[in-house]
């Protein structure tokens, strides 16, 4: 089978439905509802149909689709600017040190600052590949291709690139994070916590959480146990962002405790190494394998394929040429896989 990336449309809200249903919570990019998922599908076409060249509050939504039978499989989103319309809050970890004179000791006390230090910055999210799909480096596929998309539309989007991972959840379905603090000033399960974060945002804990640090001494142990930890189906995930070149900054996610990733976005490495090129020829002898995107906003494609220098341009396999519906003569942008 062939598969291949484009831009989300309106009649891919089944799928994507059907995908989210199979999340098991806490995924707040791909929310089990068809409402949510909707009002994600109009906003990312009016992004997609945005005339100019700038950063905003604008959302891309990619699908992972077999080519044959147009199924989806998969998803992955862009946010351009995070913080447009509402402050984007994160936990930064922190020590206080304090020395007592008297005591002849030193007090080095953890603790978590509520900040807006990634404001403005561009985030990918929203990876989600059908569990039944997890083969064949298609998740790889997925998340790099964002990167792919960034790169040839640079002027949308910021210099500063992050990530949120989903944090731990137990198998009751709870955070240990979110029972240890949030929902200690909410009295509401992470549960319904989840749901409505998931609809709504996490803009409600940002509002109604103290604005004063919080020393980690004061949390259970089992909260404490979670801070910055993926949950167990994002660490790979999280291994293939750190091989993009994004570092934990001891930032955490609000909700849940899970690690934000952050990296320069020209430093991104499938940013950094990709090439534009002129498709010479279709065909010809294998070149090495890649990953190739092609087209402008709506009409962006990506796929695996193989690329080969030569005729002043590079040739690429008949397989990726008809995924990618491209000619020669087209402007391609290819990667090593």
């Amino acid at each position: 089978m062939s598969f291949r990336i484009r831009p989300a449309r309106t009649d891919d809200l089944d799928p994507l439905y059907d995908m989210a249903k199979l999340t098991g919570g806490g995924f707040t990019n791909l929310p089990a509802d068809r409402g949510s998922l909707t009002q994600k599908l109009a906003r990312s076409a009016v992004a997609f149909a945005k005339a100019e060249d700038v950063a905003g509050d604008d959302l891309y939504v990619l699908v992972l689709e077999e080519a044959e039978s147009g199924k989806v499989i998969g998803t992955a989103q862009i946010f351009a600017r995070v913080g447009e319309n509402a402050p984007f809050y994160s936990y930064r970890l922190g020590t206080l040190s304090q020395h007592s004179r008297e005591l002849g000791r030193t007090f080095r006390a953890e603790m978590l600052t509520l900040t807006t230090d990634y404001e403005g910055a561009s985030e990918v999210g929203g990876l989600f590949l059908h569990p039944r799909e997890r083969a064949g480096g298609l998740g790889l596929l997925l998340a790099r291709s964002r990167y792919l998309f960034i790169r040839a539309h640079r002027a949308r989007f910021a210099d500063r690139v992050i990530a949120e991972l989903r944090g731990v959840i137990d198998e009751a379905g709870g955070s240990p994070f979110w029972d240890g603090l949030a929902g200690r000033f909410f009295g509401m399960n992470f549960q319904d916590a989840d749901e409505f974060n998931a609809i709504h945002g996490h803009q409600f804990i940002a509002d109604m959480m103290p604005k004063h640090p919080i020393y980690l001494a004061m949390l259970p142990e089992t909260a404490r146990a979670v801070i910055s930890l993926p949950h167990p189906t994002g660490r790979a995930a999280m291994r293939m962002l750190e091989h993009e070149g994004f570092r934990h900054d001891g930032y955490v996610d609000i909700f849940d405790g899970g690690p934000t990733m952050a990296a320069p976005t020209d430093l991104i490495r499938s940013i950094r190494d990709a090439q534009p090129a002129r498709v010479a020829a279709i065909g010809g002898p294998p070149g090495g394998k890649a990953l190739i995107a092609t087209g402008h906003l709506a009409d962006f494609r990506a796929a695996y394929g193989r690329v080969a220098p030569g005729g002043g341009g590079v040739a690429i396999d008949e397989a990726a040429a008809a995924l990618l519906g491209v000619a020669a003569g087209d402007e391609v942008l290819h990667v090593g896989r």
